[in-house]
């Protein structure tokens, strides 16, 4: 399952929109939903079965989610060859969602607590249902004892609900039993410095506007940046908007000219304008340039983030500062091999670094036969030499060799579409 298809979701439930619905077996109520069965996964828990109560002192049904036909406002449908072979009680390893989980607290990783779990999110997606997120929100906590209307009449709307992705919950004990502890997340500002940008941006999305822009105005402004560059447009927007110009111009200053343009490229006008006026005069400039089109310069693409290695240096030696050396840079599966005036030597995939036998010099791996662009080539050059290459990157060298800094294939890719237009 990809990440696009987590942000895809064919249908959507709430749990407590479906306990107490009837369960039609070739159009015979066969009993209730009592309650949904799933198991961890390593991305989001996996419903596995419906729980059925049946009146009349007659054995529960465990019915396998696979057997599950239909789901209306009013009915849930399955198709079961008969109701005997299916009486059976959950796995104690298995998580009963409303038994389990509804009313436990949410508290944070220093035990502070949040609030309360009312309802859980389920996502349907390529005939396989999630657990997507839990419900904190009081919306759902009335909408749960049948006073949802309240909120209408107020004037509060269901878009100020508060969800949480169940990837910002850690894993639940094994087996729960009827788990009397307490729900918990497993992401504060120290934790999410740990997070890959890609991996935070899946949760970003998964979150609403204002927890969006809560998280990120606690990460440094690096790791925010980086996050910022990996979320949908859409998303992009909305957390832009939520931020404070101060924090927006500190993220874009982190981006080349080319991604402070796709960024920017999708707010207002008038939003666009105010963030420019912040910014240093010179960026703005390039920026500008960018998004009417008028300016090729590849060096607007470029960034200086980037590992470089000595030529003497062992395979050894550089697996062990790879660590060191790729934090916080933008080209990673790359190692430039250049002499003390940043001659560009050698180029070496971080896959044949980790090949190569450990006593082997940097010098003598990778390949000198480079693929380059120079400060005058235009962003058509570049995209040519990406599509015929395949590379991730390609360094900027000037006449005498020197490497001038590299273009990600992730940024040409971003904006090829609105520059060829």
């Amino acid at each position: 399952m990809t990440h696009d298809d987590l942000l895809q979701p064919n249908k959507m439930y709430m749990l407590n929109d479906l306990i107490g619905t009837k369960v039609l077996l070739h159009g015979r109520k066969i009993g209730t939903l009592g309650d949904i069965i799933a198991r961890e996964n390593e991305t989001l828990p996996v419903v596995t079965h419906f729980y059925v109560t049946r009146l009349f002192g007659s054995p529960s049904l465990l019915i396998p989610w696979d057997r599950v036909r239909a789901i209306t406002r009013d009915e849930i449908v399955v198709d079961i060859p008969d109701t005997k072979q299916f009486e059976a009680e959950p796995d104690p390893l298995s998580i009963k969602l409303k038994d389990q989980l509804l009313d436990k607290k949410i508290l944070d990783t220093t035990d502070r607590d949040i609030d309360l779990v009312y309802d859980i999110r389920l996502i349907e997606i390529n005939s396989t249902l999630l657990v997507s997120a839990v419900d904190i929100s009081r919306m759902s906590l009335l909408r749960r004892i049948g006073l949802g209307w309240l909120f209408t009449k107020i004037g509060k709307s269901p878009d100020e609900d508060h969800i949480i992705s169940w990837k910002y919950i850690q894993p639940l004990p094994t087996p729960l039993g009827r788990f009397e502890g307490d729900v918990k997340l497993k992401i504060l500002k120290e934790r999410l410095e740990e997070i890959h940008p890609a991996d935070l941006a899946d949760i970003l999305e998964e979150m609403d506007y204002r927890e969006r822009a809560s998280i990120v105005s606690q990460l440094d402004t690096e790791r925010a940046s980086a996050a910022l560059e990996e979320i949908d447009p859409k998303s992009q927007r909305e957390l832009i908007s939520a931020l404070k110009q101060e924090k927006i111009v500190q993220l874009l200053a982190h981006m080349t000219a080319s991604q402070a343009a796709d960024i920017l490229s999708v707010l207002p006008y008038t939003e666009v304008r105010t963030i420019l006026k912040l910014m240093n005069p010179e960026r703005v400039k390039k920026i500008k340039s960018i998004m009417t089109r008028q300016e090729k310069d590849i060096l607007n693409y470029a960034t200086k983030r980037f590992i470089k290695f000595p030529p003497d240096m062992t395979v050894a030696e550089a697996r062990t500062a790879y660590y060191k050396a790729a934090k916080g840079k933008k080209v990673v599966m790359y190692l430039y091999v250049t002499d003390p005036n940043d001659k560009l030597l050698r180029i070496i995939d971080l896959k044949e670094l980790l090949l190569a036998k450990s006593t082997r010099l940097l010098k003598d791996i990778g390949v000198s036969n480079i693929v380059s662009l120079s400060p005058k080539s235009s962003f058509h050059t570049a995209l040519k030499l990406f599509e015929r290459y395949d590379y991730r990157a390609i360094p900027i060298l000037d006449e005498k060799g020197t490497i001038l800094g590299a273009v990600p294939y992730h940024d040409i890719r971003n904006i090829k579409h609105r520059l060829l237009e």
